[in-house]
């Protein structure tokens, strides 16, 4: 009498696993964050005993580490691109919204894991040194900018916090408040930042805006 097809689990490689844990990691962080997420369910999700985690990662909190620092790669990476070319001011503050933006429509998971509370234990790199780090990249575009038009240059560091801190907020503020696509937002932003309250735009729109995809 026959009891049905037998599974048979794929064997994989060591770092195949690695990256199977990683991804099943920043599913679970960003659904549920840190303290709601156990190594028995990764485990179990996995299709492992825990100790096969404990190996790779050492426990929760490794996974956890190294599940945000790959994030925050991928995230720094984007602003990288957007920023490589510095060009007018008002393109950079366009490409620097857009690549937030666009991480969080594509990697809607991903930001969810950052800007979650990190482990009380601490040693894991949070969102707002993230954004900080970001906030010293536009600062020195920003310094040679000022410098170029007779500005202070020692100012840059102040403008570039509060450019990439709004940003960043209304990124946050965007990831649950979808009613606008990511170029409206980015118009609205640029159009604050660059025109002022004192000169908004009532109908703002992007100066180079991307070819559709």
């Amino acid at each position: 009498m026959s009891s049905g097809p037998v599974r048979h689990r794929v064997r994989m490689t060591g770092s195949q696993r690695r990256q199977q844990l990683l991804d099943i990691g920043r599913e679970l962080f960003g659904q549920k964050g840190y303290e709601a997420t156990s190594i028995e369910e990764i485990a179990a999700r996995a299709e492992v005993s825990k100790p096969v985690v404990y190996e790779h990662f050492g426990g929760k909190d490794g996974l956890y580490a190294d599940v945000v620092a790959r994030e925050m790669r991928q995230l720094l990476d984007r602003f990288a691109s957007a920023l490589v070319d510095p060009g007018r001011p008002r393109e950079l503050l366009e490409r620097a919204a857009l690549a937030l933006l666009g991480y969080i429509e594509e990697d809607t998971e991903g930001f969810r894991l950052l800007t979650r509370d990190a482990p009380v234990t601490g040693g894991v790199s949070t969102y707002s040194s993230l954004i900080g780090e970001v906030a010293r990249k536009v600062e020195h575009i920003l310094g040679r900018q000022f410098e170029s038009r007779g500005y202070d240059p020692r100012l840059a560091e102040l403008y570039s916090q509060a450019l990439v801190g709004m940003v960043s907020l209304v990124g946050q503020w965007w990831l649950d408040n979808r009613f606008l696509d990511k170029e409206a937002v980015a118009a609205h932003l640029v159009n604050l930042s660059y025109n002022g309250l004192a000169h908004l735009d009532p109908r703002p729109a992007l100066v180079d805006r991307p070819a559709a995809g």
